[in-house]
């Protein structure tokens, strides 16, 4: 199974940006990139769902694959899974994300996966997206927000990954907002003396909705491709 499995140091930060990027510019190297949207909250009442960031990612695929597969779980209050489908009456089945997965994964050359929230996110109980991520088995890439704080935020989602034994691709730096600053300027030099965990892209403010031609040129493809296999 080929894939990447992508973070975020919070909610917020660019995950579905990155992604829908990430599986544009990969097909544009001639891939077939499967998606997925384990679980996506803030979706609406049942019969009026809408998965935001899953129909993006399927837009970005190219919208041929079974939605099932993409998206298997929404829920309509904007929590973490496991109380979005409590207040549901729902309980989340892992192993129906993990089939998803696997079925996905025979149809593509290499599928993104776009967790919710940050690591230590509740699934279902005791479970989280870093359990997930230890059972897809596929490298963990981190998108963080680059602002105030993100340090922090950043080491302690990557002592956590280490902590737990999941392959770690490396991070991106994202810039979710058009406003720099200090801290958004000098996090890129700190963190590469704080980790030995590369960082794969520096990524500007964009207002463009399609963020294929910003992530392909702020991407060390040869770095990211090499830790996928």
């Amino acid at each position: 199974m080929s894939g990447f499995f992508i973070t975020g140091t919070d909610t917020g930060v660019g995950k579905t940006f990155f992604a829908k990027g990430l599986t544009s510019a990969l097909k544009r190297k001639e891939m077939r990139v499967g998606v997925m949207k384990p679980v996506e909250t803030g979706c609406g009442p049942p019969g009026k769902r809408h998965p935001t960031d899953a129909l993006a990612l399927a837009e970005a695929a190219g919208n041929d694959f079974d939605f099932s597969l993409i998206c298997p779980y929404q829920f309509e209050a904007p929590l973490a899974p496991e109380v979005a489908a409590r207040l549901e009456g729902q309980e989340i089945d892992v192993q129906i994300i993990l089939a998803a997965y696997k079925t996905m994964s025979r149809q593509c050359d290499l599928t993104v996966v776009e967790g919710a929230g940050g690591l230590m996110v509740p699934i279902a109980a005791s479970y989280t997206m870093a359990d997930l991520v230890h059972d897809l088995n596929i490298p963990l890439l981190l998108v963080v927000d680059s602002k105030l704080g993100a340090v922090n935020h950043t080491l302690l989602t990557l002592e956590t990954a280490a902590s737990r034994d999941l392959k770690i691709c490396g991070y991106v730096l994202n810039h979710a907002s058009p406003e720099a600053d200090l801290a958004s300027n000098t996090n890129a030099e700190l963190l590469s003396r704080c980790t030995d965990v590369a960082c794969l892209g520096n990524i500007p403010w964009s207002p463009d909705h399609d963020p294929t031609e910003t992530i392909d040129n702020a991407i060390d493809w040869n770095r990211l491709l090499k830790s996928e296999r």
